[in-house]
């Protein structure tokens, strides 16, 4: 976990590496949950039988799960102190080139690409690449836009 101690030193780390989250296997449980929240109940991701059949030789989850879980994964990563909140501003580009198998482990690494002032605080953009634990390609790979207000 690395520490900001405030808005300007993060600001100072433009251009850096973050850090790493711990490592997550991926449930069906979390991936039925999702598909309830999402009504997307396609067969490659609920139907554990024929996923076994299907391309990916099992269920996998959705790329929006993967895409959802940067705000947990980030608080494992990086903390910026004296803020009174983080707000998600929205995505720049976001890619899954690989899919995540059920039971598969994953983790986020971040590198801050921006900060910029705004009203009350700054805005940041920061690159998670989602990785899976013994394959080459990144399961996600996301400009996060987050505003951190003080």
């Amino acid at each position: 976990m690395r520490v900001f101690p405030s808005l300007d030193a993060f600001a100072a780390a433009v251009g850096e590496h973050l850090g790493y989250s711990d490592w997550h296997t991926v449930t069906q449980d979390q991936v039925n949950l999702f598909a309830d929240a999402t009504n997307d109940h396609q067969w490659i991701h609920v139907d554990v039988a024929k996923a076994e059949q299907g391309p990916f030789g099992g269920p996998i989850a959705h790329g929006f799960l993967t895409l959802s879980l940067i705000p947990a994964l980030g608080m494992e990563t990086y903390r910026v102190e004296g803020l009174s909140m983080g707000i998600n501003y929205g995505l720049n580009k976001v890619r899954f080139p690989q899919p995540v198998k059920v039971g598969a482990k994953i983790r986020g690494g971040a590198q801050l690409l921006e900060v910029t002032d705004v009203p009350g605080g700054k805005q940041s953009v920061v690159r998670w690449t989602i990785e899976i634990d013994g394959t080459a390609k990144p399961a996600c790979v996301a400009e996060f836009v987050g505003r951190l207000l003080v």
